[in-house]
């Protein structure tokens, strides 16, 4: 009885879906997140976890929040259980209900801003670790609990500046955990590399003159060119996804044009013209060699095209998920007691992962979400209960496998 009343809120509902939806009503959406309300939260959780909590401001109002539950080695390469506590903004008027009342319907679905990217992964993180601990379960290595502002917006006043920090360093992480993506199948899937983000803006200079003219050498020619070499580029590899039965998003380059600028007016031909493109390279293609067919796309539309990056990320490390790997072996062997399927994949997007495997530790994404549309930075993002709190069981046996994997020779 003493179980379901500590599990259990008077209105029936369980206690740490209750948390999840308090959480959720934080308004930590940009372009003003509310990040004090997430640390007064964040202090709460650690003060009743009996964890200490540190806080770095890496930047001027950007704090990182870190728990550590300390291992009974502490001298050992630790977990880092990551999460970001800021949410992409919302257009309300798309929504069925308030995107922050974490409104729950009749089938035990969760509506709000995070409830898949990623405040359920926060919480349980938290959920696992405070049942764990209520088992009387002591762990060997040392697991941190990190939450970071700003990934939503490109981290680089989050997780990008607090890796170079000597207070990560001290943390001594030697495996990593951060977000992943719904899979609407009976499967989980798992993330263990990225695609690199080029933001590219073309400059087409051109010829001015009157309006009602054949001026030769216009921006407009050069800026049809270049668009469609990158347009063209885009349909091969949509149907290299379209044909190959093993392809998934994070094996091809997407190509999406997502600004154009120039003109003054209507019987003015313009002196320049800018395009811009969003592009996402998977991991095993060559850089250097992309980059040289863009030039030559440039060169191709005509004389003086030139371009710049906006983004221009260069990191192809990945994850080894090689059934040797100590690491890997400890999640899936953990994932298999729990008769979980794993899909395998590239990340389509980014995360904070990628600073982690940057200063080389190794990090795989996992939302234990399965059954579930793919709904983060979408209208109506929602989260079942039941998926919710089969997720915390699944961390639980996580952690604790992670946790306890063998000293390597380097550490002994």
């Amino acid at each position: 009885h003493c179980l379901i009343t500590s599990t259990h809120s008077p209105g029936g509902e369980d206690l740490s879906v209750s948390l999840f939806r308090e959480y959720l009503r934080l308004k930590t959406v940009h372009p003003d997140p509310d990040y004090d309300a997430a640390l007064h939260f964040l202090d709460k959780i650690a003060e009743e976890l009996e964890l200490p909590i540190s806080k770095i401001e890496v930047c001027p109002g950007r704090v990182v929040a870190i728990m550590t539950w300390e291992g009974t080695n502490p001298t050992l390469k630790s977990i880092l259980l990551n999460s970001h506590t800021d949410v992409v903004p919302v257009y309300q008027e798309h929504w069925k209900y308030d995107a922050f009342s974490a409104f729950k319907d009749a089938e035990g679905n969760i509506f709000a801003r995070g409830s898949q990217d990623m405040k359920c992964v926060t919480i349980q993180y938290i959920q696992a670790v405070r049942r764990l601990k209520a088992e009387g379960r002591k762990l060997m290595r040392t697991v941190h609990l990190m939450f970071v502002p700003d990934e939503e917006v490109g981290g680089h006043k989050g997780m990008e500046t607090f890796v170079k920090h000597p207070e990560f360093n001290k943390l001594n992480i030697g495996f990593a955990l951060d977000e992943g993506l719904a899979n609407p199948g009976e499967a989980f899937t798992v993330f263990y590399g990225e695609r690199n983000p080029w933001w590219i803006t073309v400059h087409c200079p051109g010829s001015p003159g009157h309006g009602s003219r054949f001026v030769e050498n216009t921006a407009a020619e050069k800026l049809r060119q270049v668009i469609n070499s990158f347009l063209d580029f885009r349909e091969k590899e949509k149907q290299r996804l379209n044909t190959s039965e093993c392809f998934t998003l994070g094996d091809v380059t997407t190509v999406n044009m997502t600004m154009v600028k120039g003109g003054v007016a209507y019987n003015v031909i313009p002196a320049d013209m800018d395009v811009s493109f969003d592009l996402r390279i998977p991991p095993k293609v060559n850089l250097q060699e992309f980059e040289r067919q863009i030039k030559k796309w440039c060169t191709e539309a005509g004389e003086d095209v030139t371009y710049k990056f906006a983004q221009k990320s260069m990191n192809q490390k990945l994850t080894s998920t090689a059934e040797n790997d100590p690491w890997w072996s400890a999640f899936s062997a953990a994932c298999k007691a729990m008769n979980l399927t794993l899909e395998k994949e590239i990340f389509p997007a980014a995360t904070d992962s990628r600073f982690i495997r940057a200063v080389g530790i190794p990090a795989i994404g996992f939302s234990p979400m399965n059954r579930t549309p793919i709904l983060l930075h979408d209208h109506n993002e929602y989260l079942n209960e039941r998926v919710f709190l089969k997720g915390i069981s699944v961390f639980e046996r996580l952690i604790s496998a992670l946790a306890s994997v063998p000293a390597f020779p380097d550490e002994a």
